[in-house]
């Protein structure tokens, strides 16, 4: 059986990495016991020197340092682009820091032990270390810069789990505090003990010449300088042979042979989505490939599965994986200024007061069955389009997003304005929330295992409008029977398997005419006698009727003028 070696690689990366998190956890912790007592630290070294000092503890140590370290230069010197997320940039750059930042440690404590066979414990090192600010600044960078490092790499590993939104309270708040209890212990202990006295007397021991010491960290220095600066130069060696890559927009860049297609995007800053990283656990990145479809190299084990999962074409491919050999065109699907919310613009504070506004709520309908049947980085980026669309057509309409529950949306109409001009921005908004679900429908139509499909309730009449909430989660709401029963509503439009149930209230304060249009009166719960309603299978269809009321609402001005 052929070993893939990117797979390879993750692992080996995986695995040194768990062991130097596991290192890093105790050792964070034995410095934390300086809150207690000094001796505490130095009881909780023995236990930590049993963990690590002894033969086998010693291999897996820094054996994994080792190979994590030449993995880091390996990725570097095969990354064919450095243009890459801030995240992804402090974890190489915190990474290849790290080292030169142990050096000084790593030569007094395990080097010297090694050599002479003295354990130099905390009374030995923490005078020192805290005696002058240049060393306590050394110590405490190199304290968070290794555990920034080791929390963004199980961050990219974790974060695309489906269990890991469930467990990442938790761990966030271990990522916290773990640093702020070493740095607290570290800072207890220097300061309980005092600076060390300006001698080299405590080398006197039987312990390793502090020359020969200092040779050794300058020999780690140059072998860890000399390492980076030796991938960095052979990454300028021109590789032989270049690929045209084409886009939609007519763009084409010349990148050499080994660039994947998410590097070739970077390397020419054309935005492209990649939520995993780039290491193909998700499929936010893929593309499809319009020409040279035939001359790409076949997808590897890990791209295959992700591919299968989303049950795509065979002329899409994920750009993180993808390394063409030959010119290529494509068209990324997901495109980077859809991943998130657009920001909305703060509506002024209106908050405790009566007013007559115009209501829809809006569902994403049969969104568990397509949150089951896809990836969960796939199933966010799809619903934020939703979002997105459907905010465009409200804040074009002039309405205000009010608030997004689950996969629903509420929005107003009518804080500035009059209640008939709110109630045809409702109407209009539902027409463009029609319309754009369907051309999602046009666009994802090679991803969704079924088309996208709304139901939309809308109601006019008086709400009282305010802040309501605790703290930061107070937001600008309507509360009311109105809002009742506009909700209501958008349940009665999945019951008659429509797009929009609409009140004869909101149509008639519209402007729009109800002549030769069937309404049903539908019972409210909560609310005496019944609510006319009209039920809309395609809310398109009720342009004409709009159009029709803004004329009739402009005629009079216009004959006023």
């Amino acid at each position: 059986m052929r070993l893939d070696p990117s797979r390879v690689r993750k692992r080996l990366h995986l695995a040194s990495g768990l062991i130097l998190g596991v290192f890093l956890l105790t050792h964070f912790s034995n410095h934390a016991l300086g809150l207690i007592s000094v001796q505490a630290m130095e009881r909780g070294r023995l236990t930590f020197n049993l963990l690590w000092r002894n033969p086998l503890g010693g291999i897996a140590l820094y054996g994994a340092l080792a190979v994590h370290f030449v993995l880091a230069l390996e990725a570097l010197y095969r990354r064919q682009t450095l243009r890459m997320p801030w995240k992804e940039k402090l974890k190489i750059v915190s990474g290849l820091a790290m080292p030169f930042l142990l050096v000084g440690h790593v030569t007094a404590t395990r080097i010297d032990w090694v050599l002479s066979g003295y354990s130099a414990g905390y009374y030995d090192l923490l005078p020192y270390l805290w005696g002058k600010p240049i060393d306590r600044l050394d110590q405490s960078l190199a304290l968070l810069l290794a555990w920034a490092h080791g929390c963004l790499g199980f961050w990219f590993w974790l974060r695309p789990k489906p269990w890991y939104p469930r467990i990442a309270l938790p761990l966030y708040t271990l990522a916290l505090m773990v640093p702020l209890l070493a740095l607290l212990g570290f800072a207890a202990g220097g300061r309980s003990l005092g600076a060390a006295l300006p001698s080299q007397s405590w080398f006197m021991k039987g312990r390793t010449d502090p020359a020969v010491l200092a040779e050794i960290r300058i020999a780690l220095f140059a072998g860890l300088g000399l390492s980076i600066a030796g991938v960095l130069i052979a990454r300028l060696i021109p590789m032989r042979g270049k690929v045209r890559i084409r886009y939609p927009d007519g763009r084409v860049l010349s990148v050499n042979r080994g660039f994947s297609l998410l590097e070739a995007s970077r390397a020419a800053g054309i935005p492209h989505v990649a939520i995993c990283g780039g290491r193909g656990r998700c499929s936010t990145c893929r593309v499809r490939v319009t020409e040279g479809l035939d001359r790409l190299p076949p997808a590897g084990k890990a791209e295959r599965a992700t591919l299968e999962r989303i049950n795509a074409p065979d002329n899409v491919r994920l750009a993180c994986q993808l390394k063409p050999q030959f010119d290529v065109a494509i068209a990324p699907i997901l495109g980077a200024d859809n991943i998130g919310l657009k920001v909305q613009t703060p509506e002024e504070e209106t908050g405790g007061r009566e007013r007559r506004v115009a209501l829809l709520f809006c569902d994403l309908r049969d969104f568990t069955r397509m949150s089951q049947q896809h990836l969960p980085f796939d199933t966010v980026f799809l619903l934020n389009r939703y979002f997105e669309m459907v905010g465009e057509a409200v804040e074009g309409a002039g309405g205000v997003v009010n608030k997004f529950i689950g996969d629903g949306v509420f929005a107003m109409f009518g804080l500035h304005n009059r209640l008939n001009e709110a109630s045809l921005q409702a109407l209009t908004a539902a027409t463009e929330i029609s319309h754009g679900i369907r051309l999602l429908n046009q666009r994802f139509e090679s991803e969704l295992t079924r088309p996208f499909r709304v139901a939309m309730g809308m109601h006019a009449g008086t709400a009282i409008i305010g802040r309501i909430g605790y703290g930061q989660a107070a937001a600008l709401t309507a509360v009311g029977d109105s809002v009742n029963a506009a909700s209501r509503l958008e349940g009665f439009a999945k019951e008659y398997d429509a797009e929009l149930a609409v009140s004869a209230d909101l149509l008639r304060q519209a402007g729009v005419s109800l002549e030769d249009q069937p309404t049903y009166p539908i019972s409210i719960r909560g609310r005496t006698g019944t609510l006319e309603t009209l039920i809309v299978q395609d809310a398109r269809s009720l342009a004409p009727m709009i159009e029709a009321a803004r004329k009739a609402e402009a005629a009079p001005a216009a004959e006023r003028g």
